[in-house]
């Protein structure tokens, strides 16, 4: 078997001292839970600024936001009573109750591995999987996500174990003043808590939460499982006195905060030797509505995908707790896939990286629409909430081109819809669909985050990636027009961008800016190919030709010639500065072959005089870098520079005091992010996949 990182290394760990725990392959600054979607995004904070470094008993687990939803876990082995998830014993209550000891954690891509030892006694693997299946759309549309817990005897003797596990009414709304209801019944041989907002907001949001649709949590209702609803310290206290639950329906319904409503599972395992014993549960969000959508015609509603293949809500929750087999085997054969491609890329480092990433991409994005026309929408997790953002879908992109290209297509198609139906009044590409997700409602007015160079840009290059790895020439030609606006405003500005911003506005509007005119350059170029494939040839010579007399006078604009060793600089005409020259990539990605070679080594030999203790800053503006675009360098420098690269963003994941999931700003010193600037869970971070992107080749 080649998941090498599943291997149980709980026997090795036995000498350790309580409360010491192994991070495999690093501990990263947060750890993925349940990860599936902007709205089922739930992990344990790990870094050292927060949490209490990375062990799953004694601190609860959080919202990407950073918001605790209550999520618990309880273990009683021959009638003592532990903690193994959440901390209920903050909280003040006297509960008859120590907490388990964490040894060890591993994360793969789809899977986090928490290893713990109860009272010397019994060994608990805990496995938290967020499927993913980029090309069985039924399964991906799903936004559920599984914990397995596994027990088995660490002393060679027989004990008796009961397993205790709850979540929160948290679930099920951001703001802990808004009332939730709940219900308890069993469909198909599985058991469900439903749990829900009352007086349901659809498309609001609170705390970045979904204010609409349903939270199923699911065991297999078989003998020995009780259940209980009611008050969180009465509930967890009866567990612990009996070993079980009354089977009893709380029928108050309150505020979230009001005495915290708890939904809880127990189940006798009985009496457990060396052979583990598991069960399972898993929890998901339903929403038959998802996005509001203007696109062809009128704004619409856009429902969940899973709708198409189930009824409601019951139905597809059943569906997915008793696919855990399935599951399993794709989430084994995705873990090894990206972790035999990662290591053969660029070593152990660089999979730290690409597995770190994975369910992060994926759970800021969702299938909606029907079978015969899904879209994928993203959210711009955390650093404004745009749906449908260009500039993020474009760094996003590497992981959806490595693992499914047609994910590109269904992420560009609203833009297309959108435009093309004349809902956008401006002659380039707009920036998003929508100010806050999930409202894909546009911007009639014209008034989106301008970013004309840089979108007009990362289309071209985007789609001509997507239909060289595709072969879909129709694609080209049904949009030809669109694109053929989008390239002549690049026609306009590329060689001398205007003062606008590019994709990192955080950093301020520029003129003249060398890394974004590549972006735009090569973009006239990918247009060319495009004109190709199209067979416009009298538009193909024509790009072909602006784009060569333009990256030749941006040698001599955007190139300080007279440094050793030279370099791109940040702005034509200041000489004294430098920038991460990512949209270099863009060249290798859609193989333009059109920037000289010569400037690829000469990056290569610079970027190492200019690194910092984790990275080459983004420029010389700040002392901050950016993770997804130093892997975008990466992906085009020469051996050693690539490694420098990687070596650097793997040390940071494992030594930064923040505890936000996997920012992709930091500063180069220290490794904490920059004051005022909160990045955290951003989809981005696809941009990890950039090498392996690279690597995937062309259709014949």
């Amino acid at each position: 078997m080649l998941l090498l990182f599943l291997t149980t290394v709980g026997a090795l760990l036995f000498g350790l001292a309580v409360g010491q725990s192994t991070f495999k392959p690093t501990r990263p600054p947060s750890i993925p839970l349940a990860v599936k979607s902007p709205y089922l995004s739930t992990w344990l904070r790990a870094g050292k600024n927060g949490g209490n470094g990375g062990y799953l008993p004694g601190q609860w687990p959080t919202f990407w936001t950073g918001q605790y939803i209550g999520w618990t876990g309880l273990l009683r082995v021959d009638g003592k009573a532990f903690a193994w998830m959440g901390a209920p014993l903050d909280m003040g209550a006297p509960l008859d109750l120590e907490y388990a000891n964490q040894v060890a954690v591993e994360y793969t891509s789809t899977r986090s591995i928490f290893t713990i030892e109860v009272d010397q006694k019994i060994q608990l693997k805990v496995t938290f999987l967020s499927p993913i299946t980029p090309e069985d759309f039924k399964r991906q549309s799903l936004i559920f996500s599984y914990l397995q817990v596994e027990a088995s005897s660490l002393d060679g003797q027989v004990h008796n174990v009961e397993l205790y596990t709850d979540i929160s009414a948290e679930w099920a709304s951001g703001d802990i003043n808004a009332e939730a209801a709940w219900d308890y019944d069993v469909f198909e041989d599985v058991a469900f808590h439903k749990v829900w907002r009352r007086g349901q907001m659809p498309f609001a949001e609170f705390n970045d939460h979904a204010e609409w649709g349903n939270i199923y949590y699911t065991a297999d209702s078989a003998s020995g499982l009780t259940h209980q609803s009611g008050i969180d310290t009465e509930v967890r206290g009866s567990f612990i006195d009996d070993g079980k639950l009354e089977n009893l329906h709380d029928p108050r319904f309150r505020r979230i905060s009001q005495d915290w409503p708890v939904f809880a599972y127990a189940i006798k395992l009985g009496l457990v030797g060396r052979e583990p014993v598991s069960t399972l549960f898993s929890i998901g969000l339903c929403q038959e509505s998802a996005i509001q959508f203007l696109g062809e015609g009128d704004q619409r509603i856009l429902p969940s995908l899973w709708k198409h293949y189930f009824s409601d809500g019951w139905e597809a929750a059943a569906f997915f707790h008793k696919d855990y087999s399935e599951a399993q085997q794709f989430a084994t054969d995705l873990d090894n896939k990206i972790i035999k491609d990662s290591i053969n890329a660029a070593g152990q480092d660089y999979l730290t990286l690409t597995s770190l990433a994975t369910r992060q991409a994926f759970g800021a994005v969702q299938l909606v629409g029907t079978e015969d026309r899904p879209y994928l929408f993203l959210k711009e997790i955390s650093s404004n909430g745009n749906t449908q953002t260009i500039d993020v879908i474009y760094p996003a992109s590497p992981i959806f081109y490595y693992l499914n290209p047609e994910l590109i297509r269904l992420l560009l198609r609203p833009h297309f819809e959108n435009q093309e139906s004349g809902h956008y009044p401006n002659k380039w590409a707009i920036h998003d669909l929508g100010t806050h997700y999930p409202n894909a409602t546009g911007h009639e007015d014209g008034e989106d985050e301008h970013m004309p160079l840089e979108e007009c840009g990362n289309n071209l290059i985007m789609i001509l990636a997507y239909v060289q790895r595709t072969g879909n020439k129709d694609y080209i030609k049904q949009h030809y027009p669109m694109l053929k606006q989008w390239v002549e405003y690049l026609v306009e500005e590329s060689l001398y961008p205007d003062h606008q911003w590019s994709t990192d506005d955080f950093a301020g509007k520029l003129t003249n800016q060398t890394n974004l005119a590549l972006k735009g350059i090569i973009g006239l170029e990918a247009m060319s190919h495009i004109s190709t494939l199209a067979d416009e040839s009298a538009d193909a010579a024509n790009f072909t030709a602006i784009a060569h007399d333009y990256i030749n006078k941006w040698m001599d604009l955007g190139i300080n010639h007279a440094d050793n060793p030279p370099h791109s600089i940040l702005n034509y005409g200041n000489w004294s500065t430098y920038g991460l020259l990512y949209n270099l990539y863009n060249d290798a990605l859609v193989q333009t072959r059109l920037v000289p070679q010569k400037v690829y080594d000469m990056q290569s030999a610079f970027y190492p005089t200019v690194r910092g203790t984790y990275g080459v800053p983004l420029d010389t503006r700040n002392r901050y870098t950016k993770s997804d675009w130093a892997i975008f360098a990466a992906a085009v420098a020469n051996k050693d520079t690539r490694t420098m690269f990687i070596k650097d963003i793997a040390r940071w994941v494992g030594e930064t005091p923040s505890s936000r999931p996997f920012t992709d700003l930091y500063m180069v010193e220290g490794g904490d992010q920059p004051d005022g600037i909160d990045f955290k869970a951003r989809p981005v971070m696809g941009g990890m996949f950039a090498l392996l992107a690279l690597q995937e080749g062309y259709r014949d």
